[in-house]
């Protein structure tokens, strides 16, 4: 990184430090990341003086949300039956993660503080790692440059870089090539992730192809659905089931009049459907359309959800288990600016899914496409047809939905080969 820009990213980093002492009470996802960061070196030198066992190594693993932290998840649970020796700590950015965080099986968990020089100091001087290992791709210049120079190795999985990344070029990549150079480990997900990592810095001799640590996360939280009890005993049915989740009011619109149209061709079909925000302001739009489309609707938590033809979903947390219910299944951000959401935890439950035309960030999609076991329509009238199709014809369903399982199945096993590259930075 050149002065002028470290000069300006440094700036960065303490006015958003300053902040955090100003933000007020909010519910918004920028405020409330920077009230989090309030008081976060003491949190974590409080946190060490009372349990850092010094005679213990420490794995550090940072994700910056969710998605990531599913992908971290494998490998640290591997880490704690493999090696219960190390004390492991875990980061992460987005105020989204931090419920998630919460249910890890680690010694440490809090948000990572803004990557300022002092801030970064503090934070390995409190946690003291002999690894620190990033999840898919997010590296901090100022935490990778402080951690390298004490001898803290430093190392990234289930690592994936979009062909159209911004990080490729321009200013991105000024400022973020350095970090990526200091690497010493690196899991790419497949070999063009890896000549793409390259391409951003990472040194060839320090890359290995290991997979996602997704599909070994999908697949136990596939096995360990108990569909004798819970939410989906109560909705068990032999009613044609499609579960449509995380859905976007731009994916709500397309599919619900499609689903009007389905419904006459096969009458007793159901939907089951989670917004990705389940508020009252997003739910209630929905109710709206099933009582003009004059089809009985009930909220998750009603006692009329197990008969009702349109389920509305009005909490998080599981949508995973959800997705065991679905004759299809339907993947909502396609038609949204964010993007497709994860499609593979409805395709190892062994159902085809559908989503709609903006996937290109989604390698998963795009393979289910190639694989068979997925479709990405772009309108009202294709979602209807394909619908249609995988919920009369047992014989195309049965076929698309063995490719989805099948896809999944086949990535299994990255998170034991995450585990032994993570391993390798801790032993040297």
């Amino acid at each position: 990184m050149d002065a002028v820009l470290r000069l300006v990213y440094d700036a960065a980093g303490n006015l958003a430090r300053s902040l955090a002492a100003l933000a007020p009470a909010s519910d918004t996802k920028l405020l409330r990341a920077l009230r989090a960061r309030r008081g976060i070196r003491a949190r974590y030198a409080t946190w060490a003086g009372a349990h850092r066992t010094p005679a213990r190594a420490l794995l550090w693993m940072h994700a910056p949300s969710v998605g990531e932290g599913l992908q971290a998840r494998p490998v640290l649970q591997l880490a704690r039956r493999e090696r219960p020796d190390l004390q492991l700590a875990y980061t992460f950015f987005s105020p989204s993660a931090a419920a998630f965080a919460r249910g890890l099986d680690v010694d440490f968990a809090d948000y990572l503080p803004f990557d300022t020089a002092s801030d970064g100091e503090v934070a390995l001087d409190a946690l003291a790692p002999g690894a620190l290992v990033f999840s898919k791709l997010d590296v901090w210049p100022n935490l990778a440059r402080i951690a390298a120079e004490r001898g803290v190795r430093l190392g990234l999985v289930s690592a994936t870089l979009a062909e159209g990344s911004s990080r490729r070029r321009g200013m991105a990549a000024r400022l973020l090539s350095d970090a990526y150079a200091r690497l010493d480990a690196v899991g790419a997900i497949d070999a063009r992730d890896a000549e793409r990592l390259v391409d951003l810095g990472v040194r060839r001799e320090r890359i290995d192809v290991t997979g996602d640590t997704r599909y070994d996360q999908v697949w136990a939280r596939v096995r360990g659905v108990d569909r004798a009890a819970g939410l989906v005993a109560m909705l068990t049915s032999d009613r044609p089931t499609l579960v449509a989740g995380s859905t976007w009011p731009a994916d709500e619109r397309p599919l619900l009049a499609a689903w009007g149209k389905v419904r006459s061709a096969v009458p007793d079909a159901r939907l089951i459907i989670a917004p990705h925000e389940p508020t009252d302001s997003h739910l209630t739009p929905i109710e709206r359309w099933a009582a003009e489309a004059r089809v009985r609707n009930a909220r998750l938590g009603s006692d009329a959800a197990p008969n009702a033809d349109v389920v509305i979903v009005d909490r998080v947390g599981v949508l995973g288990d959800l997705y065991a219910l679905a004759t299809v299944a339907y993947v909502g951000g396609g038609f949204h600016a964010a993007g497709l959401h994860s499609v593979l935890e409805p395709a190892a439950f062994g159902g085809p899914v559908l989503f709609g035309p903006r996937y290109a960030n989604s390698r998963d999609a795009e393979l289910l496409i190639v694989a068979g076991g997925g479709a990405s329509e772009a309108s009202e009238p294709g979602l209807a047809s394909r619908l249609r199709t995988w919920l009369t014809d047992d014989s195309a369903r049965q076929e698309a939905g063995r490719a989805a399982r099948d896809l999944v199945e086949r990535g299994l096993g990255a998170a034991e080969r995450s585990w032994k590259l993570v391993e390798t930075l801790l032993d040297a």
